[in-house]
């Protein structure tokens, strides 16, 4: 495949699947400012790490598999440690619309919630937002489908103690 079809598939299925960056990115930072480093790391992750998408999974679980890792990698590794290569501008002008609709201070008392949870609790609720199944979950994260499911029961319980607290 050429480098213009590469790059055109690969921006066809980041914008039908932006959500997910915004998500990770909304999560991990609270700060709007980290939030659009950690966007800006995550799509530039995406598409380094692009040629090696196999499809042996679907398109959206791998791309939460890179999110993710991205965004713990980005904490621990220091923000100002990583993104060596240059995007274009219209790379990073996928799904901006997206964040900018996020609205209401019930969303706002969930992401400061769970803001809060450990890095791997924070994957976990994610990808439960997501509606994504106990297998696709324990795919992403590496833990088990009855791990997952003692982890959900815990993070569901002290995610509603916080935001009853309001955090």
């Amino acid at each position: 495949m050429d480098e213009f079809n590469l790059e055109n598939e690969f921006l066809k299925l980041i914008n039908l699947n932006s959500g997910i960056v915004h998500k990770v990115s909304r999560a991990y930072c609270k700060d709007p400012i980290d939030r659009q480093d950690l966007f800006q790391e995550i799509i530039f992750q995406l598409w380094k790490s692009y040629p090696t998408f196999n499809g042996q999974s679907k398109f959206s679980t791998w791309m939460y598999q890179v999110a993710l890792n991205t965004a713990i990698t980005y904490f621990r590794k220091g923000k100002r440690n990583l993104a060596k290569g240059v995007l274009e501008d219209y790379h990073l002008n996928v799904g901006v619309l997206q964040e900018q609709t996020i609205a209401g201070d019930r969303i706002e008392a969930l992401y400061t919630a769970i803001n809060t949870l450990s890095a791997v609790d924070k994957m976990i609720i994610l990808l439960y937002l997501d509606d994504k199944s106990y297998e696709e979950i324990a795919l992403i994260t590496g833990l088990t489908k009855s791990n997952i499911s003692v982890r959900l029961v815990r993070i569901k319980k002290l995610l509603k103690t916080k935001l009853q607290n309001k955090v």
